[in-house]
């Protein structure tokens, strides 16, 4: 929460009196959060919630936000809003006011639902953290400016997607945070469903972009990853060949063996040997 002497300043200041933020957070794994206004906020709310659930409701409106879905509470609006007790929400949040928000949510509305699922997108979340980092860290007058149009691009890149579509650069950003996803996952067994609903797409549109950008289907690109890191296994460590199997989630170590020489062109004990 920003010092009410710093929201002040921003109130008056040429470049953030259209749109400045009063507060801003991460709540991860929320239980037991619950929040009741009856009087509204003096601000704007976005909630951003990335894993979990919860509820939202203001203006009638009765919002279930799951992950990769977002909405703005309007200012000085009755709501009430709490985490899902068996599987509470992690969200990013902001207040934010100026005299350009009235215009901003109802563009909002015209262009999304009350709640809006989005998809994905690393650079959001990278550029949430650094808009937080500048806002808790330093007051001089040019950071907080700079914060403050982050801020507005961030919250632009909600309310705009459906108008921006999806351009070359954000299908870049997807192939790129769906291999990230794959390399954090090595020891897990995914279906290609699994990773579309991950990112908010259909399977057909990520399995025809995948394939367009990589040369692979996603299955075949996730074992190729996997057979990789069995190769470091198999050169760098004495973990057996079933362990190896194990760790990169395959509950069948033949199977495992099969798809190795298949990528590789060696069996797993071949290779070892050979290196």
């Amino acid at each position: 929460m920003l010092p009410s002497s710093i929201q002040q300043s921003l109130s008056k200041n040429t470049i953030t009196k259209p749109f400045f933020i009063t507060d801003i957070g991460f709540y991860p794994r929320a239980e037991g959060h619950f929040i009741h206004r009856n009087q509204g906020s003096k601000e704007y709310i976005f909630i951003y919630c990335v894993e979990g659930s919860g509820r939202v409701t203001f203006e009638n409106q009765d919002l279930h936000l799951q992950p990769n879905s977002f909405c703005i509470i309007p200012i000085a609006t009755k709501h009430e809003y709490e985490a899902t007790k068996n599987d509470p929400w992690s969200i990013y949040w902001m207040h934010f006011k100026g005299h350009l928000c009235p215009s901003l949510y109802e563009r909002h509305l015209e262009v999304n639902e009350y709640a809006q699922k989005i998809p994905f997108d690393s650079e959001r979340i990278a550029m949430f953290d650094r808009i937080f980092q500048m806002l808790s860290n330093e007051y001089a007058s040019q950071q907080l400016e700079f914060a403050n149009i982050l801020g507005l691009h961030f919250l632009s890149s909600f309310i705009y997607l459906s108008v921006d579509g999806l351009n070359t650069h954000s299908k870049s950003n997807l192939i790129e945070n769906i291999i990230a996803y794959l390399d954090q996952n090595l020891d897990s067994t995914l279906r290609t469903e699994d990773i579309a609903q991950k990112f908010n797409y259909s399977t057909s549109y990520v399995l025809n972009l995948f394939k367009k950008h990589t040369g692979y289907s996603l299955i075949q690109f996730f074992n190729l990853k996997k057979m990789q890191k069995a190769c470091e296994y198999l050169k760098y460590s004495d973990l057996s060949i079933k362990e190896i199997s194990f760790k990169l989630g395959f509950q069948d170590p033949f199977y495992f063996s099969r798809i190795f020489k298949k990528t590789i062109g060696q069996s797993p004990s071949e290779y070892r040997e050979d290196v």
